[in-house]
């Protein structure tokens, strides 16, 4: 297997793609059924682009032929200070895509390698996701594991 694709950090100008393949991510799990969007992609595109301007957030793209074929985006999140225990911040990783055509192919691993070396470098506390069912053995084959302490309390909103 070549790897014909590289991964660099995202910048605000790969809003408007990283948009486009958000929607793309959402109506496939939707099992092929694309939903009428509630949103404009527009509206994506400007939270995107505002958020990895300011560095609330951090993504990473795999490209290849100068065109963005995967991503994974992170949220670090600060924990509150404690006296006896380290409390350094958590990072919620999210929307992570590559597209179909791609996939099998590295860009997964790719990605997620390169998440993994910015939380350590960064001295992330842990990360943590919420998997798609089909991801799930991606995660686990570089080293995600099931909590043995955590909780959930969804909202009906």
């Amino acid at each position: 297997m070549s790897k014909d694709f590289t991964v660099r950090p995202a910048k605000p100008a790969d809003a408007s793609r990283l948009a486009e393949m958000r929607w793309t991510f959402t109506q496939e799990s939707h099992e092929g059924r694309p939903p009428a969007p509630a949103r404009p992609v527009e509206e994506a595109e400007s939270w995107i682009h505002d958020r990895l301007s300011d560095g609330r957030w951090l993504a990473w793209v795999a490209e290849t032929e100068d065109e963005i074929c995967g991503h994974v985006f992170i949220c670090p999140m600060e924990r509150m200070p404690e006296p006896y225990e380290n409390n350094n911040p958590v990072g919620y990783v999210t929307n992570f895509f590559v597209l179909p055509s791609r996939r099998n192919n590295g860009v997964g691993a790719a990605l997620l390698a390169t998440l993994k070396e910015y939380a350590r470098n960064a001295r992330l506390e842990c990360l943590i996701v919420w998997p798609s069912e089909r991801s799930i053995p991606l995660y686990q084959r570089v080293g995600f594991q099931a909590p043995e302490e955590l909780l959930e309390l969804p909202l009906d909103t």
